[in-house]
Formats: structure tokens, C-alpha cells, sequence
């Protein structure tokens, strides 16, 4: 089933969504709100502290189309966006103020209804926002806190968006890929991440595994209605900014690590690591935007058998 048809199936199944003030104590303990699709990875948010190089790395580079801006009330732009498909973006905010600072602003997830996946988290104990907004892309979206304190936000495309008004727009064939398959984010505690991603958000384990066979250092963890999933990395203690830029990542999908390797290089990209074979069997090629946010490439399927667990395909 296609990304659409999902959506419209889901419309279809949530459309008598409240809307109203969300708090877990406003809802009848004899009533369940159900929870509507969550499709997919929507998009990814990074800090940068140079526009230019982050301009010249997602757009030059990895070819991809910077197709719209917006401005803050006050001024000045607020972010840019480079777009993957019509339902993926890479969200560049150039609001990088140190070193230190982690790179990542939030990870984002496509949803079928917002309104109702608010009402929801909240029945289901998840602190929400009381009323929902319009956003400046003319989305409508819901932000709150993962237990790891990252910023996840769900987004619905309403039809007179930014979003939606350029769907089939600014998909140059200089895009090394089409599709982001993942994102990856530290987690402190598997079992308190598992609570709100598995048990209540749905998501399920696609595989996991670690450095050696005997240790998990990272679980794949797939959207409910959908092929795409959010990367858990563990074991990290106080990271420096170059390992906080490695674990926090985006996951790009191509068809030949191989050919995509070849033709950065022949976009005069400087790549400090050759392509390798991961943990999960799949080739796979590292890359590092200039305030080193790690962009992986890698292959759908594994050349070799994945440590640790079988991969749930389906």
C-alpha cells in the first residue's frame, strides 16, 4: 500500500477526532481514544553554525533541492529546507551558538491525524500541548519530549501547505537518494524509551545489535504503519561533540553504496571513510556535514548475514 493510500485509509478511520483541550484527567476511563497511522519519517532537524557549508554539503553534495524557506516574526530566516521526497525533508536551522551544543533540534514522524494523536498521548499519560496551531509551513503538528528529553514531533500535511502546494516539485535526479530511511538518536534507558516508543507509539523492533554478538548497542525500531524506523543508540556516556554528531544521524537509502560513493567523488567530495559492511549485513558509507552530523548511506538489503537477530522485513 502506497504512503497516499495509507493516509487516506487512516483519514478515513480518524475522522471523528475531539480536537479539544488534551489532559489524560479530561477523558472517561471507559473511553480509549484510538491511535491514528504514523507513516513514516518526516524529517530531521540539524543546528548548523555555517549555512554556506551546510548549503554546499545537503544541496551540492548530496544534490538534493533547497526548495523553501521560512523567516522568524521577528526577521531573518529561521530555517531551510532540502528536500528528500514530498513527504521527507532535512530542516537546516543555522542557530548553532557553541561548539559543544548538540547539533540535533528534533527528529519529526508523519502522522494521519494530529488532533487525535494528541488526544491520544494524553489519555495515555504523555504531557501535550492544550491546543494545537497551524504552524508557519501551514502544517499541522504536535511537539513534545521523548524520555531521553529529544524533541520528536509529529506532522500532518494539510493540503494548503508549504509541504503539499510543492508536492512533485524539487526532485532533481542530482539526489543521491530518494528516500530516509531512518534517523538515530542516543537513549539512556532501552526500557524507558521502549514505554513510549513500543508500547505506546506502537513502534516495533526490526533488528538489533551491537559492536560484538554479545552486547546491544543499537535497536531498530520501526514506525507502526510503515518501512521506516528510528535508530536507538546505546551505551553512550557523555559523548564528545564528534560522537554526539555520529550517533545523532540520518540513514539515506540507495539502490549501490558503491555507485553513490563514486559519484560524490566525482563532486569533489573529500570522504574520510571507505564504504563498509555494517553490523546489520548492509553496505554502508559514513558522511560528515561540516558541524559533523553524521548522513549514512546505505543499501535495503544485507550482503551478509546480520549479527545478533534476525531482520524483520515485513
Amino acid at each position: 500500500m502506497t504512503r497516499l493510500n495509507v493516509l487516506l485509509s487512516a483519514a478515513l478511520m480518524t475522522a471523528f477526532s475531539t480536537g479539544g483541550v488534551c489532559q489524560p484527567k479530561k477523558f472517561s476511563p471507559a473511553f480509549t481514544v484510538p491511535r491514528p497511522a504514523i507513516i513514516g519519517v518526516a524529517h530531521i532537524g540539524l543546528k548548523t553554525s555555517d549555512l554556506a557549508a551546510a548549503r554546499s554539503f545537503y544541496g551540492h553534495d548530496l544534490g538534493f533541492a533547497e526548495a523553501f524557506t521560512l523567516d522568524k516574526p521577528s526577521g531573518g530566516l529561521m530555517l531551510t529546507y532540502f528536500k528528500v521526497n514530498d513527504h521527507q525533508y532535512i530542516e537546516i536551522f543555522p542557530e548553532l551558538k557553541g561548539e559543544t551544543e548538540d547539533r540535533l533540534s528534533h527528529i519529526a514522524f508523519e502522522t494521519a491525524n494530529v488532533r487525535q494523536l494528541r488526544d491520544y498521548l494524553a489519555s495515555r499519560g504523555v504531557t501535550v500541548p492544550d491546543k494545537l496551531e497551524t504552524g508557519r509551513d501551514g502544517n499541522l503538528s504536535l511537539m513534545i519530549k521523548d524520555p531521553d528529553g529529544h524533541n520528536v514531533e509529529f506532522v500532518q500535511y494539510l493540503p494548503d501547505s508549504l509541504h503539499s502546494r510543492n508536492f512533485g516539485k524539487f526532485m532533481p535526479p542530482t539526489r543521491i537518494s530518494d528516500h530516509m530511511n531512518h534517523v538515530g538518536v542516543t537513549v539512556r534507558d532501552q526500557a524507558a524509551a521502549d514505554r513510549f516508543y513500543k508500547e505506546i507509539l506502537s513502534f516495533r523492533e526490526k533488528w538489533h545489535g551491537g559492536s560484538t554478538d554479545d552486547r546491544t548497542d543499537w535497536v531498530a525500531m520501526r514506525v507502526p504503519e510503515g518501512a521506516d524506523w528510528l535508530e536507538y543508540m546505546l551505551n553512550v556516556h557523555d559523548p564528545t561533540t564528534r560522537a554526539l554528531g555520529v550517533m545523532h544521524h540520518l540513514s539515506l537509502g540507495v539502490s549501490s553504496v558503491a555507485e553513490g560513493n563514486q559519484t560524490l567523488l566525482d563532486r569533489g567530495m573529500k570522504i574520510s571513510q571507505p564504504p563498509k559492511i555494517g553490523r546489520d549485513g548492509k553496505w554502508q558509507l559514513n558522511l560528515y556535514d561540516p558541524d559533523l552530523t553524521r548522513t549514512e548511506l546505505m543499501e535495503p538489503k544485507p550482503v551478509q548475514t546480520p549479527c545478533c537477530s534476525p531482520t524483520l522485513d515485513k
